[in-house]
């Protein structure tokens, strides 16, 4: 009971409803695998001993726009014999075919560090100019990978068009000024006087002054000065893409927020996508010298990121990854590891297991359906082995059992949009597996319909066509044992005809019923935290089937639940017949929940016989 200590009058805000419980998004993609370039955790060792720790975790985008700028296209990828880039077309697909929200857990099979026997690898110098001559300030590539030998970098330096006559107003701290005389004062393309080069600093705390490159600080002399500013252009080579970033200042003590350091620096920079950054060296230099390396990019030798091999190659544990380790700040979570700690992700996939060993990749299936066990509120799509036939994917799919994975046959066949084909000749074709058009199928079908509708019965988008025909016989084979078939249909295009888990347990046999039960239980969990610690009774008990019901009802009223009123849709149970006194000695407070959830209408039957008019009907 509130303390009322002091007479007078007190107004209180109450509330007479019960907390509601909001539904959890469905149609989030999470993939772990290989990509052209873009966020992976490493640490790598700088000149002069630094030490480069970057830790990022799974990346968000929306588009494929957005995977290209930040993991690259379809190019290919990897050390292994299959260089297919496998995750950027299953993006590519996932978006095509209705998706939204992709995270995307980039893995690279770095060499493992000869000091730790269970890493999986994190030690790896990263890629840096190499010009003709040494610079002092060096780009370096932000993330590994031999994508970096077709990235290179230019610098412009502009001479600001404003001339400053003893004084600097409109100048920040941190700019690069130039000292001339009046009758000297050069045109724009006229290159620099080093040794007249100043950066703008406080000279006391009402005014500014010019740092010297000895460091101290001088009054503004009389006289003019000009401003440069820079213009960094990066030239990725992969997907036509070109980044600028204009107006850089060049001051490297990063006391200008447009500074080069802080611009294009390693960590959190104002681009987080940058694929470079700007090493200013181990002690700090002075803007001549800063200056003078820069123009060194200009001068017409420019500069390639350059960077050995990708490693050892990708292997089932790369994909697995592992999870951060809470006690050092420096081991992020990488591969399927990542992805678990985005709460978001309703649908995973891992496209890369299809170009390793038949071996492992039953392995990666496992973990990815390891990655999808309870608790966890998200299912699995599975890819069958490459050119797999009918009994070489039954063989495949007898290896596992579990409710929380579907498996989706066979490969697509689409038009390779990487291939230039010469004049005249058909177009070539690559083939892929089904698991990024299939997931982005699953979030079309959340998107428009619920996640109580089976991601069946769906044209698949984008394909030229099935590797394999999936006859009406052959599905009588495959459908049984939890083998979701793509068939192709005349004048109904290709689509989804198949809606079953890899379970042998009838009552989690098709994909929408656990998804719907992933759903509530998430939404549940999720929405009635505020729970833990409440007083254990009556009215704690009252306010949890309250919330539950009315969230129930909104569900059934979807069509997602049996029943023509909710007393036959589902039932809420908590009090007294729920738990024992040992139950509340002991902290537990137990609410009981029964749905009833539809079933998909997977065998449609229409019997009919013949009628006359004079028949007599019972």
């Amino acid at each position: 009971m509130p303390e009322y200590l002091t007479p007078g009058v007190y107004v209180e805000e109450t509330s007479f409803r019960s907390r509601s419980i909001e539904g959890v998004a469905t149609s989030t993609f999470g993939m772990a695998g290989l990509t052209r370039y873009g966020p992976v955790p490493y640490i790598a060792t700088l000149p002069g001993n630094r030490v480069l720790t970057m830790t990022p975790s799974a990346t968000l985008v929306t588009s494929f726009a957005e995977f290209e700028r930040a993991f690259g296209g379809l190019d290919p990828v990897g050390t292994l014999t299959d260089t297919t880039n496998y995750l950027a077309f299953a993006a590519r697909a996932f978006f095509a075919n209705g998706g939204r929200r992709l995270y995307v857990a980039r893995v690279f099979p770095f060499t493992p560090d000869p000091n730790d026997a269970t890493a999986i690898g994190l030690t790896e110098n990263l890629a840096q100019l190499a010009v003709g001559t040494p610079v002092v300030g060096t780009f370096r590539a932000r993330w590994p990978g031999v994508a970096a030998q077709g990235m290179s970098v230019s610098v412009r330096l502009k001479r600001s068009k404003n001339v400053f006559s003893g004084t600097l107003k409109g100048v920040r701290p941190g700019a690069l000024i130039e000292l001339f005389s009046d009758n000297t004062v050069p045109k724009d393309d006229d290159p620099p006087n080093t040794a007249a080069l100043r950066i703008v600093d406080a000279l006391n705390a009402t005014t500014v002054g010019l740092r010297k490159a000895d460091g101290t600080v001088e009054a503004v002399p009389p006289g003019t000065q000009s401003a440069f500013r820079l213009t960094v252009t990066v030239d990725v080579r992969w997907g036509g893409r070109f980044d600028s970033y204009p107006g850089l200042e060049v001051d490297p003590s990063g006391t200008n927020p447009r500074s080069i350091v802080n611009v294009l620096r390693s960590g959190e920079p104002a681009d987080e996508m940058a694929v470079v950054w700007f090493d200013p060296g181990a002690a700090p230099a002075s803007p001549a010298d800063v200056l003078a390396g820069l123009l060194t990019l200009s001068s017409g030798i420019g500069g390639y990121l350059t960077l050995g091999g990708e490693g050892t190659g990708l292997t089932a544990s790369v994909i697995k990854g592992r999870e951060s380790d809470p006690d050092d700040p420096s081991r992020a979570a990488v591969g399927l590891g990542a992805l678990a700690e985005v709460e978001d992700i309703a649908i995973v996939a891992s496209p890369d297991a299809v170009r390793l060993a038949k071996a492992e990749q039953v392995t990666a299936t496992n973990d990815l359906i390891e990655h999808c066990a309870p608790g966890a509120y998200r299912i699995g799509i599975v890819d069958p082995p490459k050119d797999s036939s009918i009994s070489k994917v039954r063989e495949f799919r007898a290896q596992f059992d579990t409710s929380y994975a579907a498996l989706y046959y066979p490969w697509m066949d689409i038009v390779d949009p990487t291939a230039r084909p010469d004049p005249g000749a058909p177009p070539p074709l690559i083939q892929l597996p089904p698991s990024g058009f299939t997931a982005g199928i699953y979030a079309r079908s959340d998107i428009e319909r619920g996640v109580h509708k089976a991601p069946a019965n769906e044209v698949v988008r984008g394909i030229v066509g099935f590797k394999q025909n999936v006859t009406f016989d052959r599905q009588s084979v495959l459908n049984p044992e939890g083998i979701n078939a793509l068939r192709f249909f005349e004048g109904r295009a290709n689509r989804v005809w198949g809606a079953r888990t890899m379970s042998s347990d009838p009552e989690w046999k098709y994909v929408n019923v656990r998804r719907l039960f992933l759903f509530l239980e998430h939404s549940i969990e999720r929405s009635t935290q505020w729970a833990v610690f409440e007083p254990n009774n009556h009215r704690l008990w009252a306010s949890i089937r309250q919330s539950v019901e009315d969230f129930l009802v909104t569900v059934w009223r979807t069509g997602a639940l049996m029943g023509t009123k909710p007393e036959e849709a589902f039932f809420v149970r908590c009090d007294r017949t729920t738990m024992t006194q040992n139950d509340l000695d002991n902290g537990r407070m137990i609410c009981l929940i029964g749905v009833a959830p539809t079933y998909p209408a997977e065998f449609v039957i229409f019997r009919i016989g013949q009628w006359t008019a004079d028949s007599q009907q019972s």
